[in-house]
């Protein structure tokens, strides 16, 4: 172990690692029960989504070990998963194969920049106020997300009646958000996790006096799991499901798709990787990354990985931040946090069980968190503060990340060239202005 991960180097012991690396696992496993519920809207088995987010988890979690020796974690990113799900499949009314196409590109093309090293340039020229506009869009988008899936709103975004509050579901998501917020304010470890339990632990108390009744016809299931462990389900529904040949006929469109995936994915890695690297101080004396490279590439396997598997888009945890936080410094934090996401794979009955009111506040806490970032746009300056709130509401109001994205570059860049600074506009944003009008010209 010293000599694959320099422990005494780094200041710390192979009990201390393991540890952090639980700990890591603890603040994260939520993916586990969430992303089954996400994808699976899209028709795809939860069953086999389980099983697919444990091994992508693992994978590239322990090539992250091995390649950049980081204490840091992956897994099926959040808002990417809502932008699979929601974006492309049910608001673009593409196929989950064709959205795994993509993921697949993504990946492939994510492993060509890592190794000519031009990912970290790409993500350098785009302006920091659009990449934390975006980070605060996503957040906002899978709030509204798990609001849907706790009955707060109807399909459409509007306010239900007062009447809808009393369902068990609804009061039951309510106090999980609650609880999810008190565990914080406490600074307690894994409060998201600790926060679903919770809340799955009074859904079963309710079921057993009969206000929450099950009702399979109607959609709703029972929260009682019939067993504790298991044999892993089989993936065979959704592994290297693609469909190459649907992609090729849908042309710019699809190019469109695989750039929103690349865009959404690149600011997301980049900062977890800076943020979670600098607590853990492992930024050179210029604050910047050693072996960036090598932590993007493990990123970029995972994404290609997950995809042959049948998962979204896999990126870099800010999660990984608290398994530094209790002394993780090296790659065998991600190695034990791997290791966790192997032996989850046999508890599938009680992760598959978790009712999705019970997941939605998660979905709604890590919502909040990705808002913080709001509060570094420069909101003074208008021809950046309007760009930025165009991409921040649009995702949520138009339930696209990806109309996000492009109205907020080409409100950006018709903003700087109509009071002549068109020379602050990176090529790149220019790219993605273009490939916008395309598709407002040529894609229906």
């Amino acid at each position: 172990m010293e000599k694959l991960f320099k422990l005494k180097a780094h200041g710390t012991s192979v009990g201390k690692e393991i540890v952090a690396g639980l700990t890591t696992f603890m603040t994260m496993a939520y993916i586990l029960a969430v992303n089954p519920q996400i994808l699976s809207a899209t028709g795809m088995d939860a069953g086999a989504l389980f099983t697919a987010t444990a091994i992508a988890a693992a994978i590239a979690t322990i090539c992250m070990a091995f390649f950049a020796n980081y204490p840091i974690a992956l897994a099926s990113g959040m808002g990417l998963n809502a932008f699979f799900a929601f974006g492309i499949v049910l608001g673009g009314g593409y196929s989950w194969q064709i959205a795994l196409t993509a993921v697949l590109i993504e990946g492939l093309i994510f492993i060509l920049l890592a190794l000519f090293k031009f990912r970290e340039k790409i993500v350098n020229a785009i302006p920091n106020n659009l990449k934390l506009a975006i980070t605060a869009g996503i957040g906002l988008f899978i709030a509204v997300v798990g609001m849907n899936n706790t009955g707060f709103f109807v399909a459409d975004g509007g306010l239900l009646s007062g009447g809808a509050f009393t369902s068990p579901q609804t009061v039951l998501a309510f106090v999980g958000i609650v609880v999810i917020a008190i565990l914080l304010k406490a600074k307690v470890k894994g409060a998201v996790l600790l926060g679903i339990l919770a809340t799955w632990l009074l859904a079963m108390g309710a079921q057993l006096i009969g206000w929450y009744v099950p009702n399979p016809d109607a959609g709703v299931y029972s929260v009682i799991p019939s067993a504790v462990a298991s044999m892993p389900p089989s993936i065979s529904s959704i592994f290297f499901k693609f469909d190459f040949a649907g992609a090729w006929k849908l042309g710019l469109d699809f190019v469109l798709v695989v750039f929103a995936f690349l865009m959404v994915d690149m600011f997301d890695t980049v900062g977890t990787l800076v943020g979670v690297a600098k607590q853990a101080n492992l930024l050179d004396k210029d604050g910047k990354l050693p072996k960036a490279g090598r932590a993007l590439m493990a990123d970029a396997v995972g994404t290609t990985a997950g995809a042959c598997l049948g998962v979204s888009t896999v990126t870099s945890y800010i999660e990984s931040a608290a398994g530094v936080g209790v002394g993780g410094r090296t790659g065998l934090t991600s190695l034990s946090t791997a290791f966790f996401f192997l032996l989850a794979l046999f508890l599938s009955p009680l992760f598959l069980t978790i009712p999705g009111f019970a997941t939605a506040p998660a979905l709604i806490v890590v919502g909040v968190m990705m808002m913080k970032a709001v509060k570094s746009i420069d909101w003074e300056d208008y021809s950046i503060a309007i760009p930025a709130f165009l991409a921040i509401i649009f995702m949520p109001m138009t339930y696209s990340i990806a109309n996000g994205i492009l109205i907020g570059f080409l409100a950006y860049t018709l903003i700087k060239v109509f009071t002549g600074k068109a020379k602050d506009v990176s090529i790149i944003i220019y790219v993605v202005d273009v490939l916008f009008i395309l598709k407002l010209l040529f894609v229906k």
